[in-house]
């Protein structure tokens, strides 16, 4: 069988691994699994090609040392195994690499990183730069600080925002399952599902929370929903077990290939879709509706009719028409209780009544994207 082009041709190449292939069944590191997927790692690096890893691990790691023998449901004490198993995993990849002559480096993102435009371009910028120096970034999410209302929630999505983010050729999803079947892989009969090209190779698939069980948080309905926010962006994406993680990245037909299906885009804004979730609703008339639909403007406080929730400035808001459907989601200039006096005004209203402060958008189109 002959080897994929869209993954040898890859240059820069994000590669996620999640915990239940890193850890023991008691929940601790386990050096043989993490040492084999260093020398995947370092031999793409050989080849040629840039790695960003986004590693699980590190509140699997945590609860050896702390006497847990399950993953805890307490966001605080997931916080607190997070804070002492994110060094313990650092730590034996910066040593395994160095064996290989490779630096790493360690990001921590928040969903606050990568919506916010200052954030955001700081931190393409650091990924930059690390590629540039010839470093092996590797990424999680900051669970130490991160709460339960922005919180990524899965490190399968987490991986598909940063292959967009890196602007990766290519996004590998390592798990421990070989790749994604068309009904649960520990039923007889079941089959392998090799190539997704659109939603129509799924229809017959019946997707559950295989794997995963005990230390992780993601099933294969998350790797699922990762490889369409990636491929719907133009990134191809192979899932396979960390097994087979070297097969996979030379080539070879291994696990399912997601194939790319729709263009590169705003990398931001597609963080903002799938990053977020909204803190409020801000109430559109049929014309403010087209106007950000049709016309990509920014929301203007004549077409707003009110707004639900509570939010201040700079929070994520979904956009509603007259129909109660969301049709765009966005960063809000205004808190929730100054809304309702602005609503319906013009801008030279609200600069007359109010001062030039409350003559600018409600929300921007730079920070608008589009939903569903």
């Amino acid at each position: 069988m002959s080897t994929r082009g869209e993954v040898t041709a890859a240059r820069r190449i994000v590669v996620k691994v999640g915990s239940s292939s890193l850890t023991t069944a008691a929940g601790g590191i386990d050096p043989d699994r993490l040492t084999a997927l260093v020398e995947v790692l370092a031999a793409a690096r050989a080849r040629g090609a840039e790695v960003v890893l986004v590693s699980s691990g590190a509140i699997a790691a945590g609860l050896a040392p702390l006497g847990l023998k399950r993953r805890p449901r307490g966001l605080a004490a997931q916080q607190a195994a997070a804070s002492v198993g994110q060094g313990l995993l650092i730590r034996h990849y910066t040593e395994e690499l160095a064996a290989h002559g490779l630096v790493t480096g360690q990001v921590l993102l928040t969903v606050d990183d990568v919506t916010r435009r200052a954030h955001y371009r700081n931190a393409f910028q650091t990924f930059a730069k690390l590629l540039e120096l010839g470093v092996i970034p590797i990424v999680n999410e900051n669970d130490t600080v991160a709460t339960s209302e922005i919180r990524f929630g899965d490190n399968d999505r987490l991986a598909a925002l940063v292959a967009h983010l890196v602007r990766a050729d290519l996004l590998v999803l390592l798990s421990d399952v070989d790749g994604l079947y068309d009904g649960n892989p520990a039923t007889p009969g079941t089959s392998l599902v090799s190539d997704v090209r659109s939603k129509a190779d799924l229809a017959d698939v019946k997707i559950g929370s295989v794997g995963s069980a005990g230390v992780g948080t993601g099933g294969m309905t998350t790797k699922v929903e990762a490889a369409r926010i990636a491929t719907g962006a133009g990134i191809p994406v192979v899932l396979t077990s960390a097994a087979q993680a070297a097969d996979a990245l030379a080539g070879e037909p291994v696990g399912t290939l997601f194939h790319a299906r729709g263009k590169r885009r705003p990398t931001r804004l597609l963080w903002l879709a799938h990053a977020t979730e909204p803190k409020g609703q801000v109430l559109l008339d049929a014309g403010a509706v087209a106007a950000v639909v049709e016309r990509r403007a920014s929301l203007l406080a004549a077409g707003v009719l009110g707004a639900t929730g509570s939010f201040v400035g700079g929070d994520p808001v979904d956009l509603v028409g007259p129909d109660g459907v969301a049709v765009a989601r966005g960063l809000v200039n205004f808190d929730s209780t100054e809304i309702p006096d602005l609503a319906g005004k013009s801008s030279a209203a609200l600069k007359r009544e109010l001062g030039a402060a409350y003559e600018r958008e409600i929300i921007h189109r730079d920070d608008l994207v589009l939903l569903g």
